[in-house]
């Protein structure tokens, strides 16, 4: 038992070496202090089962020499048999019985029994009336007899958090095994050689430390370094039946014999084995396995001398250029495969290394670790077979009907009880089953979801909405090819005649110099963003639709070079989106391809796009056309947004008015004025003359300039007056939450920079 070394209750107790009489045992028992206990918890006093609690065993290792002398002294046991398993192997308290199969079970073999330990005989440790017994029985007798003995003082409730099998519901046991370790905390072996700490885990360390290895995003290493710089004795024995088998034997006096194979132990033993030799049936770790994966998939150890062909083609794959991983297996794969691969790699037989592998930055598994998030319900609850929450993606790819749905979801649940309660839960959520968004569509998604955070809560409706952008591809696409029938170009720069097709070409530039840059550094959200808005808002929205005109213009020349530029513009982007979305890229590509006269199979035989290869990207005169053509887009899309609102049909046309506006865009509105008359399909346009009133309109406000629609005989005035008061209604309250956020100062003060500044953006354009 336990106390506090500062808890007066108890000083005298310990002081005098007082034991305490185990109850219904009758057995002494001594007391000690530790730091451990919490005195203001009960009775301050702790009962520590050092072979049944992993804390209580801390503890024992802290305080075992008094322990031992203090149960030696009472008992008559020997030292080295001072910690006792209560419990089997199938979870009932031991007995005379089935004491030595337990036993034997962790001596592999050897006969040892209650008798082989003098004055230990198991009614010491455990009342005959207990033995055998399940352990939720037992302690239910042990409760009542103390109740009964007059022992018992109080009960009281309390929480226990109580590890549970995932796989049988069952509550799991801590007990005492014998297991196989790893040393990685010894500075020196008894044989003077360096040891676990010094050879294998500070290498580890010292990869990320200088640099041979760089975690993105970079504070997954302090997890990584900690885990490292604190880590324990690695347990690497496993009771399993696959996987690599410990590499040892027994013989017939339960001596040990380590070898690569039975051949092997015996060329290295010390003494002559009793009898024959038996392996030990347990297996390494799966974690002690997976750490070789890096250089053992390679042909190690392909590195001697005498397979020269080997090294060379070893050293072109080790170490690799990026582990991609989740930060839940960090210390469980992560360090384990620096820590293998240091050590392993280029090691001779008398343990130095090849000159080629001298410096441990070359003996490193791999360069950078990409630590992606972990991908979790709508609801951040994490993906489990047990709850029933999983997402097969192929049934987001293909689609899946509600009933379907359900029986996959509950054939395979580890816990069957929670079967109702899963089902109840799918019929809300999918009550039309899963609608099929294909492969690309939910690459894309996850591609946009994959932010620097822990976690990715997974959400159908983003899927769906990327579902939309490859349906605007493709049909964005067929608007290109079915405008350029017949019509051939090389894959050369086009002549961009026109502003929307130097400013089209400039974007591209700048959405390729983008991502390039997002790519680099893992940001595949910021990636496919980038991507996204180019393709939606810039080259379906804005050039496509700015390229009707010439196309349908008496101009061939500059319909010619209209059509190169959509053709060449759409090729690169298919090159851009195709590592995220490959399918539909591949599909589309292989028309496009040839209007262009580029060869080659497929398009993953392409090179990535590169602004090294779109000089215009610097160029002042392509830039320039920037700002004119910004501005025609943005006209466009509020006269059709107007429209919209309004509802008047797309197929009447309107009288345009501009007011106000500077001499730009007087400028913009006489060059586009064709291009406007076309797209907006304006009947007129005119600007107001000073100090001329407006009529009455629904506007637009680009900067100073007043778009304007005159509302005489287009639209309902009464309908258009209450839409425009639900809206201004809409904005106010806007505004006012705006105000409110920026009104905390805790918001102002606490909140990222960039959160600040986006919502005062917002309380602007409100404004």
């Amino acid at each position: 038992v336990a106390v506090h070394p500062e808890d007066e209750r108890y000083a005298a107790l310990v002081k005098n070496k007082r034991q305490l009489m185990l109850p219904l045992a009758e057995r002494p028992i001594p007391i000690i202090e530790d730091d451990y206990v919490d005195r203001e918890f009960a009775t301050g006093c702790v009962k520590i089962t050092p072979a049944h609690d992993f804390n209580d065993y801390q503890v024992w290792l802290r305080n075992e020499e008094n322990i031992r002398r203090g149960i030696t002294s009472a008992n008559n046991w020997p030292t080295n048999w001072s910690l006792f398993s209560i419990l089997s192997l199938d979870g009932k308290i031991v007995s005379a019985t089935n004491n030595v199969a337990l036993f034997e079970s962790h001596h592999h073999g050897k006969q040892i029994g209650v008798g082989d330990w003098p004055g230990v005989f198991i009614g010491q440790l455990v009342p005959s009336k207990y033995q055998g017994l399940d352990r939720f029985a037992a302690r239910k007798a042990i409760l009542a007899d103390l109740e009964a003995e007059g022992l018992l003082i109080e009960t009281k409730k309390h929480k226990l958090q109580v590890p549970i099998s995932q796989r049988s519901d069952a509550v799991i046991e801590p007990m005492l095994t014998d297991q196989w370790f790893l040393d990685l905390t010894s500075d020196v072996l008894p044989d003077g050689r360096p040891g676990g700490r010094k050879a294998i885990t500070e290498p580890a360390l010292a990869a990320v430390r200088d640099g041979a290895i760089k975690f993105v995003p970079e504070n997954w290493s302090t997890t990584y370094s900690q885990w490292l710089q604190n880590i324990q004795d690695w347990c690497v024995s496993r009771q399993l039946w696959w996987g690599h088998q410990i590499p040892a034997w027994y013989d017939e006096a339960g001596n040990i014999f380590v070898g690569e194979d039975e051949a092997d132990a015996h060329a290295h033993a010390t003494t002559e084995p009793v009898g024959t030799l038996k392996q030990d049936e347990d297996m390494l770790d799966t974690w002690f396995s997976s750490a070789l994966w890096p250089f053992s998939t390679m042909g190690w150890p392909g590195e001697t001398p005498e397979r020269a062909m080997e090294w060379e083609q070893f050293k072109a794959f080790v170490p690799s250029n990026v582990l991609v991983t989740g930060f839940d297996i960090i210390f469980f794969w992560v360090a384990r495969m620096v820590m293998a691969t240091q050590y392993f790699v280029g090691r001779r037989a008398d343990g130095s290394y090849e000159p080629e592998r001298a410096n441990a930055k070359d003996r490193v598994p791999f360069r950078e670790v990409y630590i992606n998030a972990i991908v979790r319900d709508a609801e951040g609850q994490k993906m489990s077979k047990s709850k029933g929450n999983t997402i097969d993606p192929l049934d987001l790819i293909d689609g899946i009907d509600l009933e379907a749905l359900v029986k996959k979801s509950t054939a395979s649940l580890l816990i069957p009880q929670v079967r109702e309660k899963v089902e109840k839960r799918i019929r809300k959520d999918y009550p039309e089953g899963i609608s099929a968004v294909g492969t690309d569509a939910l690459r894309f998604t996850f591609a946009a979801l994959a932010t620097y955070g822990r976690t990715i809560n997974f959400d159908m409706k983003r899927a769906d909405g990327y579902r939309h952008f490859c349906n605007k591809l493709w049909n964005s696409a067929r608007f290109v090819l079915m405008n350029c029938e017949g019509f051939t170009a090389q894959h050369s720069a086009p002549a961009a005649l026109t502003p929307f097709e130097k400013a089209i070409l400039v974007e591209l530039a700048d959405m390729i110099d983008e991502v390039q840059t997002q790519f680099k550094i893992y940001r595949f959200d910021l990636a496919s963003q980038a991507l996204y808005q180019f393709v939606w808002n810039t080259f379906c929205d804005s050039f496509v639709e700015s390229s009707k005109p010439a196309l349908s213009g008496d101009d061939s020349r500059a319909a010619d070079s209209m059509r190169h530029t959509l053709l060449y513009v759409l090729e690169a982007v298919l090159r851009a989106l195709h590592p995220i979305i490959p399918f539909i890229t591949e599909e589309i590509w292989q028309t496009v391809a040839p209007r262009l006269g580029i060869a080659g199979g497929s398009i993953s035989m392409q090179s990535y796009p590169s602004i090294e290869q779109m000089p215009w990207h610097s160029d002042a005169a392509y830039r320039s056309a920037l700002a004119p053509t910004t501005w025609f887009g943005m006209v466009i899309r509020e006269i059709r947004r107007i429209r919209s609102e309004s509802n008047i049909a797309p197929s009447r046309t309107i009288p345009l008015l501009f007011a106000r506006g500077d001499d730009a865009d007087r400028a913009y509105a006489h060059e586009f004025a064709a291009q406007i008359a076309f797209l907006a399909r304006a009947e007129s346009q005119r600007w107001l003359e000073p100090g001329e009133a407006e009529p009455p309109a629904a506007a637009a406000l680009i900067a100073e300039l007043r778009v304007l629609i005159p509302l005489a005989g287009l639209i309902d005035l009464g309908a258009e007056k209450l839409r425009l008061e639900k809206e201004i209604k809409r904005v106010d309250g806007e505004i006012a939450k705006c105000n409110a956020k920026l009104g905390k100062e805790s918001f102002v003060v606490s909140a990222p920079a960039a959160i600040v500044e986006q919502e005062k953006q917002r309380l602007a354009e409100f404004t």
